[in-house]
């Protein structure tokens, strides 16, 4: 096993590398056809399950992408934008926000 440190650097270059994941997946939610909205929007709900996820989709404009989203997209892009909006307003610095 690796020292604490090591541990801390892998986590933090996790970390590191799911933020830049998110922010290509909100692009890809605000930018992408159709089909590639849907896949981004539901895989964004998903990490919006954590709560470093939610500070970096937030961070992103993932907030106003899913007011977006819930407001003009497709019944699956909808679905999706609630229940990522739910996700995000449990963290109470997004309650106002959104």
């Amino acid at each position: 096993d690796g020292s604490e440190a090591q541990k801390e650097g892998a986590a933090a270059a996790q970390k590191e590398g799911a933020a830049g994941g998110v922010e290509v997946l909100v692009a890809l939610a605000r930018d992408g056809n159709e089909g590639q909205k849907e896949c981004a929007a539901a895989a964004l709900w998903n990490l919006a399950h954590n709560d470093d996820n939610s500070v970096a989709i937030v961070a992103a404009g993932g907030i106003e992408l899913f007011v977006a989203l819930a407001r003009d997209g497709n019944e699956m892009q909808k679905e999706d934008a609630v229940r990522a909006l739910w996700n995000l307003a449990i963290i109470d610095d997004n309650k106002a926000a959104i």
